[in-house]
């Protein structure tokens, strides 16, 4: 921002100088020799104006009337921040818990690309309500959420709740086909693409399609404006600084492949390396690197034995830890493990030249460089 600076120098002097003048005496033969005239038509006209104005600015300057205008509570109130019925706010964030990867500000992203929050029904389409729900697709998703005895697309709870359990779904779903290592790219992007084009083209793709593109860059387009209705999301969770933050999964740490673009040894094809590669030998225990949830943990055609857990919310943002190559898993899917717990044994299962560990941190759908996150030991 750049920083401008007002100045108030004005002339010293001069016509414009606002300094009154000395008294000056008034000269005697002057002062009796001259005829006292009374005021002049256009003062006569201006002089009221002039009063009328002068007294309003003095009465605002003393506060004058109180304003019409509420105080600007948007930090209280994230639904007025962003314009819309405060009363979709707690169904905004109740859909978006139905899973880890929606947030309150994606479903009304959608909402707004889909409809601009009118319930009008577009008779081409047969799309109805604020999330545009034909009917073969509200018998699938459609339900009397807010209990008032009916469920109906145009009804805005119903709808809300039930684009949250649709985008839940294709986000179960895209999940998983990464985690296979089928498909590549950030968990709501693949899964907005999914709503476009469906998961099938997704997979095909291998990560979001052309397709979809259109789509997609209308929804992002829209999220800042929604930003703040997920104010409150963002939930508590161990602090510290980054580097700290998660413990060794493999020890000693020795890295044989780096976090970043690279030629796959055996595929040949160059394309984001999406963790850190630790040396270790056959069978070496592998324990989780902070405390947290295992939500997947099974055998993969790319990444063999693999283990993903979810450790819930760390200053402000979604991490998950992955575990790849194992020769055996030691854990399994709903246990609740801590920092330290063994998980796995270290194999070179699926597509792997050697024994190692494949090490991933994701934050908030995003695969990241685990390196800074990860307690200093030989990185």
């Amino acid at each position: 921002m750049n920083d401008e600076r007002l100045t108030e120098a004005g002339p010293v002097g001069g016509a414009d100088d606002p300094r009154p003048e000395p008294d000056r005496p008034v000269r005697p033969e002057r002062a009796q020799g001259r005829k006292r005239r009374g005021p002049g038509p256009v003062t006569l006209l201006l002089l009221p104006a002039l009063v009328t104005v002068t007294g309003v600015a003095a009465f605002l300057a003393l506060g004058g009337l109180p304003s019409p205008w509420p105080e600007d509570d948007s930090a209280a109130d994230p639904a007025a921040a962003v314009d819309i019925d405060p009363s979709y706010l707690p169904w905004l964030r109740k859909a978006a818990s139905g899973c880890t990867v929606l947030r309150p500000s994606v479903l009304a992203a959608q909402i707004d690309q889909l409809s601009g929050w009118s319930d009008d029904s577009d008779e081409l389409s047969g799309q109805k309500g604020i999330a545009a729900f034909t009917d073969d697709e509200w018998r699938t998703w459609g339900k009397d959420d807010d209990g008032n005895g009916r469920s109906s697309p145009r009804d805005p709870a119903d709808a809300v709740m039930a684009l949250g359990r649709r985008d839940c779904s294709l986000a179960e779903k895209v999940t998983e086909l990464r985690t296979e290592g089928r498909i590549n790219g950030d968990l709501v992007e693949l899964t907005l693409a999914a709503y476009a084009v469906g998961p099938d083209a997704v997979t095909e793709a291998g990560k979001a399609p052309a397709a979809a593109k259109t789509y997609l860059g209308e929804v992002q387009g829209l999220l800042p404006r929604y930003e703040a209705l997920d104010r409150e999301d963002s939930g508590g969770g161990a602090a510290g600084a980054a580097g700290a933050l998660l413990t060794a999964p493999v020890s000693p740490l020795t890295v044989t492949s780096p976090y970043g673009s690279r030629e796959h040894p055996l595929t040949g094809v160059t394309k984001l390396h999406t963790g850190v590669d630790f040396a270790a030998p056959q069978g070496a225990q592998v324990v989780a690197a902070r405390r947290g949830r295992v939500v997947f943990a099974a055998l993969t055609s790319a990444y063999g034995n693999r283990i993903v857990i979810d450790h819930g919310t760390i200053q402000g943002k979604r991490v998950e830890t992955t575990y790849s190559h194992l020769s055996s898993l030691g854990v399994a899917v709903g246990q609740s493990v801590e920092a330290g717990a063994p998980v796995g044994r270290v194999g070179s299962t699926g597509l792997s030249t050697g024994p190692h560990l494949h090490f991933e941190v994701v934050v908030d759908g995003y695969y990241t460089d685990p390196r800074p996150w990860v307690v200093a030991g030989g990185i």
